[in-house]
């Protein structure tokens, strides 16, 4: 006499080991290229100099003026107001704090007389103004 067979359940769970695998993975990649991006983003024409010098890296922060008007503080879009409060808070938490200002060699002279006199107003005098090397 034959035995009736079990009929077997079918497997209805998903294996998700290799998709956190791959998870891990894009994370890990995008880690390590979004700051290399991030970097690249904000295109200023700077005027040459001959006497240029390399700036040390920290206890510094930088702010663009681009030719069409916009300003960046360490390259995030700022309005001038925004800027001046932000950059006296910073100034406030480390008095010797170091302002490079990048600016196209087309903004008006009027707009970085205009910054000049921001960082003037907040007493900074660690003040440095960026440009390329012939």
């Amino acid at each position: 006499m034959r035995q009736p067979t079990r009929r077997q359940k079918p497997f209805t769970e998903i294996n998700t080991a290799p998709f956190t695998d791959i998870i891990l993975v894009l994370m890990a990649i995008f880690m390590v290229t979004t700051p290399l991006v991030m970097q690249s983003n904000i295109q200023v024409n700077l005027p040459s100099s001959s006497t240029g010098k390399p700036m040390k890296e920290s206890g510094q922060i930088s702010i663009m003026a681009t030719n069409e008007g916009m300003l960046y503080l360490d390259n995030k879009l700022i309005s001038r107001k925004a800027l001046k409060a932000e950059v006296a808070k910073r100034h406030q938490a480390d008095p010797g704090l170091e302002v490079i200002l990048y600016s196209d060699k087309m903004v008006r002279f009027k707009d970085i007389v205009g910054l000049l006199d921001i960082f003037n107003e907040l007493n900074i005098k660690n003040l440095n103004i960026a440009t390329k090397t012939e």
